[in-house]
């Protein structure tokens, strides 16, 4: 990290949701880090939860959680993804955390019978959280949640505003990521509700150094400079985004702008020719068409929103483009197994591999069980991630003949647990943050093939669960057909299961799609494509 004041590139978003604030920002800190600065990036939510652990995940997508354990926005996904580096909490900053400890300190009377108020007490403590979490950093880049115009992110668009007076406006960049409509009837890119969104953000005090114009298709020449004369914004600060075929395009994309230099020109940071070649590798193998196809059946619960298993699905591709094969990934509802487990083989014997990914809630849970049992009994290659661990070895325990195993979300009186509640959550009141979270350490057994597959016997992953496998009846897996290939060395929690007999059959407690990486992927996924080939 540099000794030197930190430079911040503030990433805000206009017209409507959804359009890639996060890719954006992911890519500007991929672009400065390939010119040799250290880079952080933060998300700033206006949600009122004080973490990302309880947002519905069919309408806000995953929570990634990071190596110490926080619980955040899916967008620290694309973070880490895109530059490659393990991010803390600090990187995920929501309304309620910032509101909680704000009124903790109140009550502790801590403002000494000072008005408590939006300005200046809340703009500044958040400006005091992003400032905390640039500290040691060459740039700080924070992404604003939501659109501008919202009521919710009012505080934080006033708090970056204030934050650049108090740095200095020299070591910032504001960045507003905004929409271009394109209509069919007169053949144009419409720019108006892009200018209208600029006015909006100078009426709040914050005049944009730089526009990303995202569209559908290309947008034209013309379009630039119409922004560009109505918006005050010059055009060598104005970068068009179409819709790429990969979102690992985008780097690349925004370096034939020249946006990252217009950003280190503005800061008057010193850097090296950019670095690309890898990450031009990464891209031509996640665009490129392959001779071979596999076909995966994705049993699922939450089918609202592809969003809700991003990592998942980001590690399969990436494990698929790096063995050369394209890989089908069918979306199967697991509820629809859950009153008919018999029409479980029927669906998945169409699939050559299935994965089973974690979640909540008995909801779909017999589907899953049902999924891993024919994937036991097919020999048709599984890998389970969390809850497609648990439900793996419920499925193993049936198959062996106990036909009333089950878990603790399905009958928490059972008196056949093989899935049970943690020691330590039994007495948890609260459901926020109370999970086994983050980085834990995971001993292999040799001659296994986790150990074939990570080539090591000492691994660290990360988790997020409440539920663990029943230590009593972990001298019976041999009867069942599996084996506790991994377990935490301090606590003996089974972390890593698999199946004797079977040409791949794996799954492991904690969440291996955190770690994986576009140009490195993970070794479960890549073992699974492998076995698919």
């Amino acid at each position: 990290m540099s000794s030197k004041a930190t430079k911040y590139v503030f990433v805000t978003g206009g017209v409507l949701s959804g359009l890639g604030k996060g890719i954006t920002a992911a890519s500007i800190g991929k672009l400065l880090k390939a010119r040799g600065l250290s880079v952080n990036l933060q998300k700033c939510d206006p949600y009122l939860n004080v973490d990302a652990g309880l947002l519905n995940p069919r309408e806000h997508g995953e929570c990634f959680v990071t190596k110490d354990g926080a619980e955040t926005d899916l967008d620290l996904g694309h973070y880490e993804r895109f530059i490659d580096e393990e991010l803390t909490g600090s990187s995920s900053l929501m309304s309620g955390r910032v509101l909680l400890k704000l009124i903790q300190d109140e009550r502790a009377g801590k403002f000494e019978g000072e008005d408590v108020q939006i300005i200046p007490h809340l703009t500044g403590s958040i400006a005091d959280w992003i400032t905390e979490a640039g500290k040691g950093f060459d740039v700080h880049i924070v992404e604003i949640g939501g659109t501008v115009g919202d009521y919710e992110s009012l505080s934080f668009v006033e708090a970056i505003r204030e934050l650049g007076l108090r740095v200095g406006l020299e070591n910032c960049v504001y960045v507003h990521v905004v929409y271009l409509p394109y209509l069919g009837a007169s053949n144009e890119t419409k720019t108006k509700p892009a200018q209208n969104s600029v006015r909006e953000l100078r009426g709040l005090g914050i005049a944009p150094d730089i526009l990303v114009g995202r569209s559908e298709n290309h947008a034209s020449q013309a379009a630039k400079e119409k922004l560009s004369l109505f918006s005050g914004v010059a055009e060598s600060s104005i970068a068009l985004l179409p819709n790429a075929k990969s979102i690992y395009e985008v780097p690349l994309t925004l370096e034939d702008t020249g946006i990252a230099d217009v950003i280190t020109k503005k800061l008057k940071l010193k850097t090296s020719k950019p670095h690309l070649d890898d990450w031009r590798q990464v891209v031509e193998k996640a665009t490129s068409t392959y001779g071979k196809t596999i076909s995966v059946a994705f049993v699922a619960k939450y089918m609202d929103n592809s969003d809700t298993y991003m990592s998942v699905l980001e590690a399969l591709r990436a494990a698929a483009w790096h063995k050369n094969v394209n890989v089908d990934i069918t979306w199967i509802d697991a509820t629809e197994f859950d009153e008919n487990p018999k029409n479980t083989a029927k669906e998945l014997e169409k699939y050559e591999g299935i994965l089973v990914p974690g979640g909540f809630g008995k909801r779909g849970l017999e589907g899953k069980i049902a999924s891993a049992a024919y994937a036991l009994n097919s020999k048709k290659p599984y890998l389970g991630l969390c809850l497609g661990m648990q439900v793996a070895v419920v499925a193993a325990a049936r198959n062996a003949g106990i036909k009333s195993a089950t878990t603790f979300e399905l009958n928490p009186e059972s008196k056949e647990l093989v899935i049970n509640t943690m020691s330590d959550q039994s007495d948890k009141l609260n459901t926020g943050g109370t999970m086994r979270l983050g980085n834990y350490d995971c001993q292999i057994e040799k001659d296994t093939l986790a150990a074939k597959l990570y080539k090591s016997t000492k691994i660290v992953e990360r988790h997020r669960h409440r539920g663990e496998c029943n230590n009593k009846y972990k001298a019976e897996f041999k009867k069942w057909g599996i084996v506790a290939s991994g377990t935490n060395p301090e606590n003996n929690l089974v972390e890593i299961i698999e199946a004797e007999n079977h040409p791949f059959f794996i799954a492991c407690q904690f969440h291996p799609e955190f770690r994986s990486r576009p140009n490195r992927p993970h070794p479960l996924f890549s073992g699974f494509v492998e076995s698919l080939l």
